[in-house]
Parts: C-alpha cells; sequence; structure tokens
C-alpha cells in the first residue's frame, strides 16, 4: 500500500469515527458547564476564581481520563482489536482457571459493566436530546411547553428508525460532526477572544487551588464535572471499527481542541455575564445563528444516541455469544459492513425506557444526576479489569500493573463517590436498571449451566453409543444434530432412535463453540472427525462478535471428505421444556425467572441460520 492510500485510508477512517465514535463527548457541552454552575444540585457559585479552577478540573480530566487513560492505555487492552466492557471481559477472563473464585470476581465485574452500559444507553438518548431541544427556550420562553413532546418525538423516530440500518446514512454522520466541532471551535475562539485572560486556566494549579480552599464545593462538583466525560468508554468499544489510529487522529486533531475551546469560551461567557448560566452553550452564538444551532445540536445528538443504542445492539449479541444471554432475534442491516445489525427487543425495550426517562424526569439538569453514576461506575470497572489483563495476559510484575491502574482508578473512584450522594436524586435510575440487566444476564448464565449439568447426568458417550447401534436400521439421507457437548449423545438423537427406530445413512454430530476473540478465521471455522463409516463429529467455530451460519460454515466440510447436499440433510434439534421444582440450586423467583427467560428465548434454528423447512425439533421435559 502506497504512502499516499495509507494516508488516504486514515483519513476516511478518521472521518468516520467522528460520526460514530465522538457523538456523546462530542455533545456535552450542551449540558456539562450549565450542570456544574448552575444545576440543582449543588451548584458552583460562579466567580473567577471558580470558574478558572472548574475549567482547570475539566481540562486536566480530559487530558487524564481520555487522553491518557482511554485513547493511549486502555486501548492497547483490545481484544484482536475489539474493545468494549464485554471484550475486556473475555480478554481478562482467558488466563484466568476455570472454577476459580478470580473466574467468578471478573464475570461479576463484565457483566455489571455492561449492565450500566445498557442505562448509559437510556441516559444518554433523553439528556442529549433534551438538552438540545432546551435551546427553543433560549430563543423564546413561549417554546417551553413544547419542549417536551418535540424531545420524545425525536426519540420515537431515532428509535423507529433503527431497523434500517445506519448503512444509508453513516457517511453523512462524518462531515456533520466536523460542522458540529468547527462551530464548537469557533464560538469557543470568538468568547475567548473578548477574555483572553480565561486561558490561564490551562494550568493544574488553578484546579488544585480550587479544591484546597473549597474541598467540600470541589468534591459535589465533581458530580456534574463528569458530564464532560460521558462518552470515553465509546472510544474503546468502537475502536473494532475504525482501529486505534484513526480514533487516535480524529480526538487530537478536532475533537480534543473543539471540546477544550468551546468549554473555556462558555468560562468567559461566564465571568462576562453570570446570567448567562441559564444556557451558556447557546448564548455563545449569536441572535441569528441560534435557531440553526438548535437543528444542528438536535442532529448531533442524534448521532450520539445512535452510536450508544448500537453499542447496546453489539453487547447484546456479545452477550448472547459467550453465554450469557438467551437467543434473541439478531438482523443484519448492511451486506458490506459486520457490525451493523439490529434487535428489535432490545430497541423497543430501551424506547419504553428513554421515554419513561423522559416523562419521570422533565428536564436534561434532572437528568443530569443520574447520568455520572452510570458512566463513573463503568469507567472504574474497566479500570480494575485493565489491571488484571496488565498483570496476567501482558505479564507485567505486580507493582507495574498497579501502578499503572492506580491513578485512573483513583480519579474514577472520585468521580464516582461525588455521583454517590446523588443516587436519591436520579442516580438511583441507572443503578437500578442495571442491576435488573445483571440478574437477568447472571441468571441466565447460572440457569444454562444447572441444565447443562442436569442433561450430562443422564448422558450417554458418544462413543459407547456408535458401537451399539452398527446394525441399526439405516433411510437414505444426512441427519446433522447439533450439541453443546460432542462427546456425549445429544437428546433429540436418542429421541429420534426412540420413535423412529431408524437412523438416517449419514449421522453428523455438530457443536458451536465461541471463541474468546471477536471474530475466527474461515481456515479454522470447522474440524471435522470420523467416527467410522456413518458417523461424523464436527466442531464449528465462531468469535463472539460473529453471528453463526451453520449451513454456510458446513460447506467447508467438504476439505474433509464430508459433502452436504442441502436438499438430502435434515437438522435436528432438542427442545427442553422446564418444570421448575421447589428443593433446587436456584432461589425459587430465580429459578422462575429462569424458565421464563427459556421459554420466550428465540429460535436456535433462526439463531444458527437453519433452513426452516429441514429442521426437526424433538421436545423433552426437564425438572429443575
Amino acid at each position: 500500500m502506497s504512502a499516499n492510500t495509507a494516508e488516504s485510508r486514515l483519513a476516511g477512517l478518521s472521518l468516520a469515527a467522528l460520526g460514530v465514535v465522538y457523538g456523546d463527548i462530542g455533545t456535552s457541552p450542551l449540558y456539562a458547564l450549565k450542570e456544574v454552575f448552575g444545576g440543582e444540585h449543588h451548584p458552583v457559585p460562579i466567580t473567577p476564581d471558580n470558574v478558572l479552577g472548574i475549567l482547570s478540573l475539566i481540562f486536566w480530566s480530559l487530558m487524564i481520563v481520555v487522553s491518557l487513560k482511554y485513547v493511549s492505555f486502555i486501548m492497547r487492552a483490545n481484544n484482536k482489536g475489539e474493545g468494549g466492557i464485554m471484550a475486556l471481559m473475555a480478554l481478562a477472563l482467558r488466563p484466568i482457571e476455570p472454577g476459580s473464585w478470580q473466574r467468578r470476581l471478573i464475570m461479576l465485574l463484565g457483566l455489571f459493566g455492561a449492565a450500566l452500559f445498557y442505562g448509559d444507553g437510556v441516559i444518554t438518548p433523553a439528556i442529549s436530546v433534551l438538552s438540545a431541544i432546551e435551546g427553543l427556550e433560549v430563543a423564546t420562553p413561549a417554546f417551553k411547553p413544547y419542549v417536551l413532546p418535540i424531545s420524545l418525538l425525536v426519540l420515537v423516530l431515532l428509535f423507529a428508525v433503527q431497523r434500517h440500518g445506519t448503512a444509508a446514512v453513516g457517511r453523512f454522520f462524518g462531515p456533520i460532526m466536523v460542522l458540529w466541532f468547527l462551530i464548537l471551535g469557533i464560538l469557543g475562539l470568538i468568547s475567548i477572544a473578548h477574555d483572553p485572560a480565561v486561558l490561564r486556566a490551562l494550568g493544574p494549579w488553578h484546579a488544585v487551588r480550587f479544591f484546597a480552599d473549597k474541598p467540600i464545593l470541589g468534591f459535589f462538583s465533581l458530580g456534574a464535572a463528569v458530564l464532560v466525560l460521558t462518552g470515553g468508554e465509546a472510544l474503546y468499544a468502537d475502536m473494532g471499527h475504525f482501529g486505534r489510529k484513526p480514533i487516535q487522529v480524529a480526538w487530537f486533531g478536532l475533537v480534543l481542541p473543539a471540546l477544550v475551546v468551546n468549554y473555556f469560551g462558555q468560562g468567559a461567557l461566564l465571568l462576562r455575564d453570570p446570567q448567562a448560566i441559564a444556557n451558556p452553550f447557546y448564548l455563545l452564538a449569536p441572535d441569528w445563528l441560534l435557531y440553526p444551532m438548535v437543528v444542528l445540536s438536535a442532529v448531533a445528538t442524534v448521532i450520539a444516541s445512535q452510536a450508544v443504542i448500537s453499542g447496546a445492539f453489539s453487547i447484546t449479541q456479545q452477550a448472547i455469544q459467550l453465554g450469557f444471554s438467551p437467543r434473541m432475534e439478531i438482523s443484519h442491516t448492511s451486506d458490506q459492513q459486520m457490525g451493523q445489525i439490529y434487535l428489535a427487543g432490545i430497541n423497543w425495550t430501551l424506547l419504553f425506557a428513554v421515554v419513561a426517562l423522559v416523562l419521570g424526569f422533565g428536564s436534561s439538569s434532572n437528568l443530569a444526576a443520574a447520568y455520572g453514576i452510570a458512566v463513573t461506575g463503568t469507567m472504574f470497572i474497566t479500570d480494575l479489569l485493565a489491571f488484571v489483563v496488565a498483570r496476567y495476559v501482558w505479564g507485567w510484575p505486580v507493582w507495574r500493573a498497579f501502578l499503572g491502574a492506580l491513578p485512573f482508578a483513583i480519579i474514577d473512584l472520585a468521580y464516582f463517590a461525588a455521583n454517590s450522594v446523588k443516587i436519591a436524586d436520579g442516580g438511583w435510575f441507572p443503578l437500578l436498571f442495571g442491576l435488573c440487566v445483571y440478574l437477568l444476564l447472571s441468571t441466565w448464565k447460572r440457569g444454562r449451566d444447572l441444565l447443562s449439568a442436569h442433561l450430562a447426568m443422564d448422558a450417554m458417550d458418544t462413543r459407547t453409543f456408535v458401537k451399539g447401534v452398527e446394525e441399526a436400521t439405516r433411510v437414505p439421507g444426512t441427519a446433522v444434530f447439533l450439541t453443546s457437548n460432542p462427546d456425549q449423545v445429544p437428546h433429540a438423537m436418542l429421541h429420534s432412535l426412540k420413535h423412529y427406530k431408524v437412523l438416517h445413512q449419514r449421522m453428523v454430530l455438530v457443536s458451536v463453540h465461541i471463541l474468546d476473540v471477536p471474530r475466527g478465521t474461515d481456515a479454522g471455522r470447522v474440524e471435522v472427525a470420523k467416527m467410522n463409516s456413518d458417523f461424523w463429529q464436527v466442531k464449528v467455530f465462531y468469535g463472539f462478535m460473529e453471528q453463526p451460519n451453520l449451513p454456510l460454515a458446513l460447506e467447508g466440510c467438504a476439505d474433509y471428505g464430508l459433502h452436504f447436499d442441502p436438499m438430502d440433510t435434515s437438522f435436528f434439534l432438542g427442545r427442553e421444556t422446564l418444570l421448575p421444582r421447589l428443593n433446587t440450586e436456584m432461589c425459587r423467583w430465580r429459578g422462575k425467572l429462569f424458565v421464563s427467560m427459556f421459554r420466550n428465548g428465540g429460535s436456535a434454528a433462526n439463531f444458527f441460520g437453519l433452513p426452516a423447512n429441514r429442521v426437526v425439533e424433538l421436545g423433552t421435559q426437564v425438572v429443575m
């Protein structure tokens, strides 16, 4: 690849990253400074020292938490190029012994971090869109009664178009966000030009002096200042789409300078006119630009929300593949981009929660109290998992891994502690929402483990079975039996033999294995073993971000002498009906929850891409 081609590709990926990765953190100027100085929860008085102290805090938080932690350090903890809390958990679990308490702890942290991400996925669209539409109130108070209805309309439309995917409009996201960040920077520069003394806040001593002089107020201010960091996890979670380098180029080349300049411009405006705290972002703009800014802000917040919603879809797909969620119908919205997927159940659940949130809280200021705790909780869990990766995957000495994670953990803990005092004012929502999601994920994992153990108790060894049925009556065709354990005879095969009294001419046991890497390779997609002239064992391997397509994967068996005729092949699936009992290893309510999830789970045939007219399901009852 020539230098010009490489540079062109880097520029294209950096532009695309602007449209997906930076929407969340890029829309924080809409509400962050307003919440610090004018929020309902411990507002900071507008004085020159306080403004400089907060601006210094914001600048160095962006430099340390986002630039140093995420862009420079955490992005190194990638799982074959993929980032995000689930990918990080899979990477951290790799060297840990199965069944150990360390493994259970890492899974607990990863699952709760993922659960908090869903809470972020609910709050981000609500607070972002509300903040943008509230700009109409700056133009005239007459618009105030219409802010909530317009916000709800925008949100409903946003979720309604998700089923069409982002492929059609994705190419427009980058240029729009470039325009957004350029306007942020220009408006900030104009304001700073009127009061350049505000640039003194670049020095860290102003933040140190602010906390030294007003330690209690400084602590409470962290609860609102954290809003400038929202979206930091997106840098890591979306790394697999663009790569590390384009995200870094976009951050240091445009996003960071534009954000810093805009925050400092708002600070300069507050120094000149403390009454501008009513909405310092929109009041930076001249009157003639106000309505265009509202429209551009609404579009930018939709883009920010799109990234979080798409992230929720991806996290769910990873959870399904890793065995923490029941199967769901996954629609691929692009034939070119593998990661563009749509899950109807998740989409409408998020919409319901977002609408309830908007109606319940009513304003972006009220929602700000709920926002920080989800973000900081996920950030701290990322620190802990990154320590495990540095120690056990990279092989760092304990002291080096500890000292590397400690500064970030202290900062994230400070932000989390400051937000924890707002639990009663709204911080309870992401915690409750995250707890519910965690219970669902952990209950499914525990229930599946118990079910597998229960089925294994009555299972028969495959090789013993094969020897015992050598003289069985045969019928033409190929029978493919799906099983989670290739060394045990599937219950569907036993039931088939019991009812039909015959076996097919060729019997194939297929087991699907999910790797701890995002995507497998075509060369290692299948492993084929011939047990005798009639029985075959096939193992199919997928990464945790791939959507299985078994018929396509089985075509690769031809290289091993196993050929499939689609019209002469039948797929046999077991379908268990669970009957809960009183004495079980799961508490009664949790057992009923698992049974309910199991009954409402998606079809295995659809999930594995099996042709509906070639599938036979054989049921069995299981008491557990």
